[in-house]
This record gives structure tokens, sequence and C-alpha cells, in this order.
């Protein structure tokens, strides 16, 4: 049985790079935008890669960023310096 990870992040100008990079990586993500926050859902597994965040941003990323704009996490972190993933395993 394959369970939801999700990322709720702030909706803002820093975040939507990210937010646009999590929706390019995992085409499976289900992303519900509220006022102040968006919300990603994802079967199994969500990544965020630094350099698709990297791209959109035009600068060099790095991951730790991520938390400035995070609210919330379902499921376990494994986060090196190219790749910030939730999953179950």
């Amino acid at each position: 049985m394959t369970r939801n990870v999700s990322i709720t992040l702030q909706n803002t100008e820093d975040a939507r790079p990210i937010i646009e990079a999590i929706e390019a990586d995992n085409p499976a993500a289900v992303v519900v935008q509220y006022p102040a926050m968006v919300k990603i859902d994802v079967p199994d597994r969500i990544v965020v890669k630094r350099d698709s965040v990297t791209e959109r941003l035009g600068r060099d990323f790095d991951l730790q960023e991520i938390h400035l704009s995070l609210i919330s996490l379902n499921g376990y972190i494994d986060e090196d310096d190219d790749e910030f993933v939730l999953s179950w395993r």
C-alpha cells in the first residue's frame, strides 16, 4: 500500500521556485494552494533537487534554504547537498 508523503511551504515569492521544482521533478504531485501556504502530496516519495531549484531561481540554491519557507513535513527526511527527500522508507 502506497502512502502519501507531503511538504507544506509558505506561499511566498521565495518558495515559488521550490514549489515549481517539486512539481517538475515529481509528476505525481498533487499541489493545493491556499492563501498563505502550498501543500504538496506525492505517493511514496518527494524529491527536491538543488539543481532544479537553482535553475528556477537563477542563482545557487543551498538546500538548507528550504527551511526558511517550510511549514510542515509528513515522512522521513533524507538530505544531502544535492537532494532533500521525503519518504516512508
